[in-house]
Parts: structure tokens; sequence; C-alpha cells
């Protein structure tokens, strides 16, 4: 009976870490939904806005569906419905949307260390869905000292890119479905702008992302010339360096946050 009863509360020491870890999963999706539920109206907004550009640039509804669900990538669709409007090669086509996209290659880098104990097919998985939103939001609540540290992670992840794809595609939906009865004069794009401001404005809580959207910022306006909207990806990546810099330059700040912890 003993080792009956051995074997029983083994068997159940085995399984307690399951609902443990569904827990803390469950937890960590209601926390990062309400730390990004914000981003949904902006998020929508821009979805229709992607979606009229679509169908106003030639393609048909069926083409505009398919690149909105296979590309999911906004500033790459901007970028690319012009040079297929006029008939760009392929080719010409495939790398302006590469480099406009290059910030996802850094986007991959900061996020891929928190899911390597997964297998291939979902890192890939996971990586579809990863972008400007979750990055906004991910690597202030998992910074890189919890490396190897995977609880919750899948979770608050799934909460900041799955509701946000969904708002994704049914605004490009209506805009494709609606783009010749939206009139221009709503000026759904700038209402999307100032949704993604008020976004940014309490996510700019520190000194280092202060730096970071202010030269970024100034990047843009400068580099707004350049071809392939190459001022993006140089915006983008001066920015950062400043918020880079500045954290670095900011002393005793880890220790009053692992104090905070």
């Amino acid at each position: 009976m003993q080792q009956e009863t051995g074997e029983s509360d083994s068997a159940r020491g085995l399984r307690s870490p399951v609902p443990e870890q569904r827990r803390i999963e469950k937890e960590a999706f209601q926390e990062g939904w309400r730390a990004s539920a914000s981003t949904i109206p902006a998020v929508l907004a821009w979805g229709v806005v992607s979606g009229m550009a679509m169908v106003k640039s030639g393609m048909s509804i069926f083409q505009s569906l398919g690149m909105s669900l296979l590309v999911y990538a906004g500033s790459a669709q901007f970028a690319v419905l012009p040079l297929l409007a006029v008939g760009t090669p392929l080719l010409v086509v495939f790398f302006t949307a590469m480099i406009v996209n290059l910030r996802f290659i850094i986007f991959s880098a900061a996020v891929a260390p928190h899911f390597e104990h997964l297998p291939w097919y979902r890192r890939i998985w996971y990586g579809f869905f990863n972008g400007d939103i979750s990055m906004a939001f991910f690597p202030q609540r998992f910074p890189p000292s919890t490396f190897g540290q995977p609880a919750g992670k899948i979770g608050y992840f799934s909460a900041i890119c799955y509701p946000g794809w969904l708002a994704w595609q049914l605004g490009a939906t209506i805009g494709i479905l609606l783009a010749s009865q939206i009139p221009e004069s709503w000026n759904i794009g700038f209402a999307g702008t100032l949704a993604l401001i008020a976004i940014m404005i309490p996510m700019t809580s520190s000194l280092p992302a202060l730096a970071g959207v202010v030269v970024s910022g100034t990047v843009a306006v400068l580099a707004l010339e350049l071809p392939y909207r190459l001022g993006l990806l140089l915006a983008m990546v001066l920015g950062m360096s400043a918020a880079m810099l500045a954290d670095k330059l900011l002393p005793g700040k880890d220790e009053e946050e692992e104090l905070a912890a």
C-alpha cells in the first residue's frame, strides 16, 4: 500500500506543474491583454487604410484579401502598392519589401532568446505575429534578464499579438469591401496616426525611450526623401541606438529596477 501511495504521489507530482503552468500562462495572457488593448483601435484604423489602399491601387478583392492575410506588414504593403500599380518587376518589389521590413530582423533578435526552448515550427508561428506592437510591450515585461525563464511568455505574447492580428484583418476586410463607399474626407489614416500617438505617449515613460523617440522622429523627417522608404529604417536604427546609449549612460538604473521588483 505504501508503494502504491508513493507512486500515486509521484504521479501527482509530475502532473502538478501542468495546471500551474496553465494558470501562469492564463494570468500572463490577461496581463498582456490589459496592457495592449488600447492599441486595437489604432490597428483597426490602419487596417482599414491598408485595405482601401490595396483596392485603389488596382488589386482585386481576392488579391487584396490574400495580401492582407499573407503579408502581415503594413509598411511593406504601403511601400510596394505603388510599385505594383505601375508594373514594377517583381524582383524590385520583393527587395523593396525586404528593405522596408529589415526592422523585423532586430525584432526577431530581441524576442528569439525568450522562445529558444520551443520547437522550430512554433518559433516560426510566433515569428509571423511578431511586430511593432509586440516589441512595444514584450521587452518591457520580459527584459533580457529573463532569458531562460519561459513562464508566462507565451501567454503574454499571444495576448499582445493575436488580438492585434484579428483587428488588422477585420479593418483590412472592411477597407477592401467598402473602399468605394468610404470617402477620403474621413481621413481614417490621420485618425489612425492620432491613435498611435496616444498609445506611444504613455509608453515614453523613461529618458532612454524619450531619446529614442526624439532621434527617430527627427531622422524620419530629415530622411523623408530617401528612396524605398529607407528613411524609416534609418530612423528606427538610429532611434534604437540612441535609446540603448541613453540606457547605458544612466547609472544605477538596473539596480533600481531590481529593488523595485
